[in-house]
């Protein structure tokens, strides 16, 4: 038996400078073959098509880091989208697509070369207590009297956002190399005004083999930032925001505003196969 895969980068501008996602349809898979395979591929998250549950949902996915399954995730929803759309897939709504994934339902647009999805609400926000704290500060070798605000920022992933005073500060962050537990940073500052970018974005984490991974581009975080920036009336409007920049890549975000935050960004397959699913059931068996 063998399922189909697609490789596409997502965030990009440009080939091969956005956050690769491995897209495997085709194939009923059980829990522990998806996470074998999301292992193999090595990449921050690899995603899974799956026909869809609930009756006002085009497909359902789910998602997987290296160490565990996510409700909602960022890229890997604009990246699943992208290969659904590929793959024939055509939507209830034109120009509107619903995604099921463990969060619920996710409303996705078309808009020109870009996929936007609509940010889904906090799992958790508010300050972010003392001794958590403490540790973020210890893992990102920071002092504390540069972080201009801390707060939660988890819609799924977990993670806790770090702001700074500006984009060089983010850029020159040097975080310790390895943790031991789970952990979820994003960092955040802005640019000089007038520029294309208006804000820099990095998210920092743990691998679940204690290694601390930084990731090219992060949807669900930019998706946190886009609220906490409203609300707090650091951004009005819309804007674009970069990651990737101390990996060497380019990664855009696109943030628009209309009663809700849509995180956009270009898609694009650059690669696509079959894979041996018995293969990667037996592997499933002795991990």
């Amino acid at each position: 038996m063998t399922a189909r895969f697609a490789l596409v980068d997502v965030f990009h501008d440009g080939p091969f400078t956005g956050n690769p996602l491995a897209v495997v349809s085709g194939a009923d898979l059980d829990t522990a073959t998806m996470q074998a395979m999301a292992r193999w591929f090595n990449l921050s998250e690899t995603a899974f098509l799956l026909p869809p549950t609930h009756p006002e949902a085009d497909y359902r996915v789910r998602i997987f880091t290296l160490a565990h399954e996510l409700p909602f995730a960022g890229h890997p929803t604009l990246g699943a989208c992208h290969a659904w759309l590929a793959l024939g897939g055509t939507p209830r709504q034109a120009g509107r697509i619903v995604q099921e994934c463990g969060a619920g339902l996710v409303p996705i647009r078309q808009n020109g070369d870009r996929l936007a999805f609509a940010a889904p609400p906090l799992l958790r926000e508010g300050p972010v207590e003392e001794a958590t704290l403490r540790d973020l500060l210890a893992v990102l070798r920071v002092d504390r009297e540069r972080i201009v605000e801390a707060r939660w920022a988890d819609n799924g992933p977990g993670w806790v956002g770090v702001m700074l005073a500006s984009a060089d500060e983010v850029l020159a962050v040097e975080p310790i190399r390895r943790h031991e537990g789970r952990i979820d940073i994003g960092l955040v500052g802005a640019h000089a005004p007038g520029g294309d970018v208006a804000w820099e974005i990095r998210t920092l984490f743990s691998d679940g083999a204690g290694a601390l991974v930084e990731d090219p581009v992060t949807g669900s975080f930019n998706a946190a930032v886009a609220g906490w920036l409203r609300e707090t009336g650091r951004a009005t409007g819309p804007y674009v925001a970069a990651q990737g920049t101390r990996l060497g890549r380019r990664g855009q975000i696109f943030v628009d505003y209309d009663g809700a935050d849509w995180i956009g960004g270009r898609t694009l397959t650059v690669a696509e196969g079959t894979l041996p699913v018995d293969l990667a059931s037996r592997q499933a068996q002795f991990a």
